[in-house]
């Protein structure tokens, strides 16, 4: 482990000319930067607000010369501690570095690491084009946080995710070197592909200023409905039926009978039975095409024993449906003492396998653990959580466990959070010795000296 140095006053009389006023140091005011919402905390012992690539080039330069190390961080929405700090040193915010343009002709947009999602989105959408990737935290991620962890969301089922729309980017390297990779069109084959090596590499490869995003034209209606069914595996059954019929949904979710009890009130018709599931599907294109596809979707489902069909007609309806799917997030965090948030993918076949796995792992740690996500994907989330905080350390004890059965699955522990902090004890449980050696050579031939993001990972 390296032995970084702490922060002098002459390194931080250093900030102070990098950065100008954009320097905290108050206890008070670096609190906030200290934890992400993986509920991990790392204290910080400064942070800068980086407006541009020379600055963070000179920050990353200063690192290497008096050997404290830098993490990188957008609003802090992430959920495996990616961007709080391992070993102290200096949180870099990149919240302020937020232009970005739009290239309609050209079809993309130019975007800097501080711009939010939904502020792209809604950009593009002005225009007459689309940005796919659609985080649950869109509305308050950033574009840089979504690179680093190459984020997805209900609609990467039809359109994929982050990394599928990033062309190319600027990035500062740990050693301070500027570069860029990638390109501004839309094919480019020349030398190793960086991009796609910098996108989901947690920002411990680089530090990414500037991002070139594919986009395109925005569907013109969108179909939403809501089939339930008596018990996950039936709706599952659908879920391949539907996925196989030649029909291409732009999002199929999943929630399990745990997460429909907590929203049951905002349903419009009682549960049935002991484990009801519902799905939440979305058809979109042409009006009338997008339509016959949604009518097409329930026709599957009720063949696949689907006991109510709720449409969303219109806009408002489908943001109603939406809204039952968010609380479900928020209903479970506010109600747990203990919440511990992962996401998990298995193929699409042994999602009810997975769930029918958890009660013997909920019954041996005594704690609840809730399924939903995107089943169009096999990419669920698993929301483990108890009611005592004295039950911590039962519901750690328990991701282990759970993590294998995922792998003996034909799984993979993340999907879409990263490993950063919180699930680097576990990867060696699915990467292979030598695929970790030549990843930590990767890592060091980057960052030779370990000052950016360490502790993450590996």
């Amino acid at each position: 482990m390296n032995n970084y140095s702490h922060l002098s006053h002459k390194t931080i009389s250093e900030f102070k000319k990098i950065f100008n006023d954009n320097l905290l140091v108050n206890s008070t005011s670096i609190s906030h930067y200290a934890h992400d919402e993986s509920g991990l905390s790392r204290p910080a012992e400064a942070v800068v607000l980086a407006e541009n690539a020379e600055q963070i080039s000179a920050l990353l330069l200063l690192a290497n010369e008096e050997n404290f190390p830098v993490t990188p961080r957008g609003t802090g929405t992430g959920l495996a501690g990616g961007a709080i700090c391992a070993h102290g040193g200096v949180v870099l915010s990149l919240e302020k570095m937020t232009r970005f343009a739009i290239d309609a002709p050209n079809l993309c947009a130019v975007v800097e690491p501080g711009v939010l999602t939904k502020t792209l989105r809604d950009a593009a959408r002005n225009v007459g084009l689309f940005y796919p990737p659609d985080p649950a935290s869109l509305d308050i991620a950033t574009i840089g946080g979504n690179a680093a962890t190459d984020a997805g969301g209900p609609a990467c089922v039809k359109y994929g995710v982050t990394k599928d729309y990033v062309l190319g980017l600027t990035a500062v390297l740990p050693t301070g070197e500027i570069i860029d990779a990638g390109v501004a069109t839309r094919k480019g084959v020349v030398g190793y592909d960086l991009t796609r090596l910098l996108v989901g590499s947690e920002g411990t490869l680089g530090v990414i200023t500037k991002l070139i995003l594919k986009l395109i034209p925005h569907p013109p209606a969108t179909s939403s409905l809501a089939p339930l069914f008596p018990n996950a595996r039936a709706a599952v059954k659908a879920v391949g039926a539907v996925m196989t019929s030649g029909l291409s949904p732009s999002a199929l979710e999943l929630m399990d009978h745990k997460c429909l009890r907590l929203v049951a009130d905002l349903l419009p018709f009682a549960l049935p039975g002991e484990t009801p599931a519902l799905l939440l599907l979305e058809t979109d294109g042409d009006p009338e095409q997008a339509a016959k596809d949604i009518t097409r979707v329930g026709e599957i489902c009720r063949d696949f024993g689907a006991l109510e069909l709720l449409p969303a007609p219109d806009a408002k309806a489908r943001e109603t449906l939406w809204g039952v799917r968010r609380q479900i997030s928020l209903r479970i965090h506010d109600s747990a003492a203990v919440y511990l948030p992962e996401d998990v993918v298995v193929p699409i076949s042994r999602i009810p396998d997975l769930i029918d796995a958890l009660p013997a792992i909920e019954k041996k740690y005594d704690l609840v653990i809730y399924a939903f996500g995107h089943a169009g994907d096999g990419n669920i989330h698993l929301n483990v959580t108890a009611d005592d905080p004295a039950k911590v350390q039962k519901a750690e004890a328990s991701i282990r466990p759970l993590i294998q059965t995922v792998l003996d699955l034909g799984g993979t522990m993340s999907g879409e959070h990263g490993v950063g902090l919180a699930k680097k004890t576990y990867i060696a449980m699915e990467l292979p010795k030598k695929s970790l050696e030549l990843q930590r050579g990767i890592k060091a031939l980057f960052d030779p000296n370990g000052i950016l993001n360490p502790g993450k990972i590996f």
